[in-house]
């Protein structure tokens, strides 16, 4: 891979670390860049996007900033470093959308955190190369990325519906979404090369999308 795609997700890197250790020694700051459904409602849509640059903590951002690491290669290889750093804001984005919509009631929640945009870009690194090995948390053994990405979907949708942890499940789901449909949009080589990946992971968010429509979610 040439320097430029490195440079790509070098500089979301950089940016993730300078402004995440830039919030953990200015609460000020950390509170007017935070995703917040008051703030934005006042019409600092800025949080939408900054928020994704802002962590909790060092092992927060250092987690966060691995996982994009590992898997930055996979997406750009396919898709190249313009349509990856398109996937990543949007991703980012639409990760924190759907956290507004569950959320836009509550007009004290607020999350901070990269992990709709690096969830994107997981999703869209399985659609691309489901066979490769990953693990979940409760799980010590390698799993196919693909039953990964499934499980951890409706891992999330559960979380949703549970509200468990301090963990924006929404976003996550989010990302994913967008991870997904960008990559079929960037590389639609894959409705033919990978087409039954396409429909499996597709069901988690066709089960999202039906819990929302039946009020179940």
């Amino acid at each position: 891979m040439n320097n430029m795609p490195h440079f790509a997700a070098l500089g979301i890197i950089i940016a993730n670390v300078l402004f995440s250790m830039k919030g953990f020694d200015d609460f000020s700051f950390f509170e007017k860049y935070k995703f917040n459904i008051g703030g934005i409602k006042r019409g600092e849509q800025v949080r939408m996007i900054s928020s994704g640059f802002l962590h909790a903590d060092m092992s927060h951002l250092i987690f966060n900033m691995l996982t994009l690491y590992f898997f930055v290669d996979v997406v750009i290889i396919y898709i190249g470093y313009v349509n990856f750093i398109i996937l990543y804001f949007v991703s980012l984005l639409v990760g924190n959308l759907v956290s507004f919509y569950f959320h836009k009631n509550d007009y004290h929640y607020s999350a901070i955190g990269a992990s709709g945009a690096v969830m994107g870009v997981l999703y869209a690194a399985i659609m691309f190369y489901p066979d490769m090995s990953l693990f979940l948390f409760f799980i010590p053994i390698p799993i196919p990325a693909w039953i990964f990405g499934i499980l951890y979907l409706f891992y999330s949708i559960y979380g949703m519906k549970k509200q468990i942890g301090n963990i924006g499940h929404d976003a996550h789901f989010g990302g994913a979404i967008a991870g997904y449909v960008l990559a079929i949009l960037f590389a639609p080589s894959i409705l033919q090369t990978q087409l039954w990946i396409v429909g499996v992971l597709a069901i988690p968010i066709l089960v999202l999308f039906v819990l929302i429509k039946t009020n179940k979610i």
